[in-house]
């Protein structure tokens, strides 16, 4: 038998070694996340084919129903937020996965417009919140320089997870019957419940650290002033105040646009402006998500910190922007050309969003202050949510309307936005540095 264990043996076991979470706390997160986003591929996949054909709903409907439900999640955010540094992370997370469970079943109870806009707005909040609650949890389960390097590993987990949700969404699109189609939504509902067993043994074995007394005791320990209840500067008012790190929140979150480029912009410009095959489309979908799977953990190393980090953020403008002046050279110059600068547009894109990804971690969990993880997190993903809501419509305003033009706008875009974080870094940490007290 011939040796099998060349070079791919050694890369193939140094991959797993990267990739994978290390016992504990951190490999709990990555079958929690692969859970997750197991139902998160099957869902989205299916979700537009049984809203319009099983349930009934038409599309415009449901783009106007989707669009509604976004904001009422963006609203909802921050809240949740501080439900979850008051009673822990875990403890929300826990209520927020079992209603998600109940709201996925209820559409299958739903029977017209007005009870889909109830439901698509309960889970709209449910899931919007979910995020910054994870990674709050992350932040009380692994702390230290490990979160960036979890929430990495976490992000390859969830593509691979996403993948596998998504082959079973179209084989139950391809059966095309209602029983089918339920059956993914069903999938999902009791998904949810199978995370809540995962996040209940997780807290049982790591109570104390996502407890509101030990929330209480960081605090201390870092040295804030408890005569007044809580230090001068942020720690005074909402996270909602402390402009510079909203700033910072959007300016990741508007980067964050690479999403529907890939998912809206990039599709629309395949199939009405060039001369590449539609089958193009769905494979830069798969490279995208594998160069993901494979490169997210080595990419985040540079980002622990809040300056690494924003180094990275002035990185991915730069990539992005770059990848946005290659996609415009794919306009009408035959199969081949076309379907090469395609290619390498995406594989320069992929890089902006690695190093976004990185960067947003090592800035949300570096910037938010001790104790106060779960609002600041929610905040931070505000800019998220505003790219979820606007940035399907930009695309296709920019892409779509303005052709090359379009590429050019969002290419100066994306390299203004990431110019602009690293001098928003260094004024939000001088300014804590202005505030914080002078230890006795």
């Amino acid at each position: 038998m011939a040796d099998t264990r060349g070079s791919g043996g050694p890369a193939l076991r140094a991959w797993l070694r990267e990739t994978l979470p290390a016992a504990g706390n951190a490999r709990r997160l990555g079958v929690l996340t692969l859970i997750q986003s197991l139902g998160l591929g099957v869902f989205l996949t299916s979700s537009a084919v049984f809203f319009t054909r099983t349930i009934g709903i038409p599309a415009q409907r449901v783009g106007l129903a989707l669009s509604v439900a976004g904001l009422c999640g963006l609203v909802c955010t921050v809240p949740i937020g501080r439900l979850a540094d008051r009673y822990g992370a875990g403890r929300v997370l826990t209520a927020n996965f079992l209603l998600a469970s109940a709201g996925f079943a209820a559409y299958c109870m739903v029977d017209g417009f007005a009870g889909f806009l109830a439901v698509a707005c309960a889970i709209a909040v449910l899931e919007t919140s979910a995020g910054a609650l994870q990674a709050s949890l992350t932040h009380a389960l692994v702390g230290g320089e490990e979160r960036v390097r979890v929430s990495a590993q976490m992000r390859s987990l969830f593509n691979l997870g996403f993948l596998g949700g998504a082959a079973l969404a179209g084989a139950a699109i391809a059966v095309g019957t209602s029983t089918a189609l339920y059956a993914t939504v069903l999938t999902n509902a009791a998904l949810q419940l199978v995370s809540v067993a995962v996040l209940s043994g997780m807290r049982r074995r790591a109570r104390g650290a996502e407890d509101p007394e030990q929330v209480s005791e960081e605090r201390t320990d870092g040295g804030e002033s408890t005569a007044g209840g809580e230090s001068a500067g942020v720690l005074r008012s909402s996270a909602l105040r402390d402009t510079r790190y909203v700033a910072i929140a959007l300016v990741c979150g508007a980067l964050e646009l690479y999403h529907p480029l890939l998912t809206v912009g990039l599709p629309l410009w395949i199939v009405t402006s060039t001369d590449a095959p539609a089958l193009t489309v769905s494979g830069l979908l798969i490279l995208d998500t594998v160069l993901v799977l494979l490169f997210q953990v080595r990419v985040s190393r540079g980002a622990q910190t809040p300056a690494g980090a924003a180094r990275m953020l002035r990185w991915a403008g730069w990539s992005l922007g770059a990848s946005c002046l290659v996609f415009a050279l794919s306009a009408g110059h035959g199969t081949l050309l076309d379907s090469a600068a395609l290619l390498g547009g995406a594989l320069v894109l992929v890089l902006g969003e690695l190093y976004q990804a990185s960067a947003g971690w090592g800035l949300s969990f570096g910037l938010a202050p001790p104790g106060r993880q779960g609002e600041y997190q929610a905040v931070f993903s505000l800019g998220r949510g505003l790219q979820q809501f606007a940035g399907p419509w930009l695309m296709t305003s920019l892409i779509v309307g303005a052709a090359v033009t379009g590429w050019v706008v969002l290419a100066a875009l994306f390299v203004l936005l990431g110019l602009a974080g690293p001098p928003l870094v260094r004024g939000l940490e001088k300014s804590r540095a202005r505030t914080e007290p002078v230890p006795p």
